[in-house]
């Protein structure tokens, strides 16, 4: 199944917004108005403009600021973890799950769900205590699946580092990217790829 079927089957299950649709292009602008502006700094009249709304219609698709954040993480997340589940589950071996996960994730972050990622760091502490433990449930699922492949490659003798670590040291990593890398460079999404690879899982 490729990424839009994947995005279309999340849609049709309502479990993320359409993205032609109000509430699907109203969660794209928070997503780059939180980044840009910071969640606090931007009122629901921003993201009511943003969108070409005036500002009690927001409310017809939220019941507060603080949900529309939440909704941008939460459909973050189960579009990216239905996608990098899709490519764990498409790779054939160990080494290349974890190829797979560093260039979906990279994919992710440099993407169209960069700024919405973005968010998910810099505005976790923005959300109630409530909203953050629903959101940690799901974020966990997204864990796992590196994790997962991590141990294995640990177990094998592949990756030194202790898995955990591993993950904490490629999450910064890999996150950094948005800030210096560029598409349109010498250096290819692929090529990129295999350069952490190298790093972190050198071939024996």
């Amino acid at each position: 199944m490729n990424q839009d079927a994947i995005v279309a089957a999340l849609i049709a299950d309502k479990l993320v917004s359409d993205p032609a649709g109000a509430r699907g292009r109203l969660l794209r602008e928070a997503a780059r108005l939180f980044r840009q502006k910071g969640y606090e700094r931007t009122t629901v009249r921003d993201l009511a403009t943003s969108v070409g709304l005036h500002s009690g219609s927001v409310f017809h698709h939220f019941r507060t600021k603080e949900d529309i954040l939440k909704a941008v993480m939460v459909e973050t997340i189960r579009r990216n973890t239905a996608l990098l589940q899709a490519a764990v589950d498409a790779a054939g071996s160990d080494r290349a799950r974890l190829r797979a996960l560093v260039k979906a994730e990279l994919e992710f972050i440099n993407g169209q769900s960069g700024e919405a990622m973005a968010v998910l760091v810099f505005e976790w502490r923005s959300l109630s205590a409530a909203a953050r433990a629903e959101v940690l449930v799901l974020q966990d699922g997204y864990e796992q699946l590196w994790l997962t492949t991590l141990r294995a490659l640990h177990v094998a003798g592949v990756i030194r580092v202790e898995p955990r670590l591993a993950r904490r040291l490629l999450t910064g990593a890999l996150s950094w990217t948005v800030t210096w890398y560029r598409p349109e460079g010498a250096v290819t999404l692929d090529g990129l790829t295999d350069q952490v690879l190298a790093l972190v899982a050198p071939p024996v």
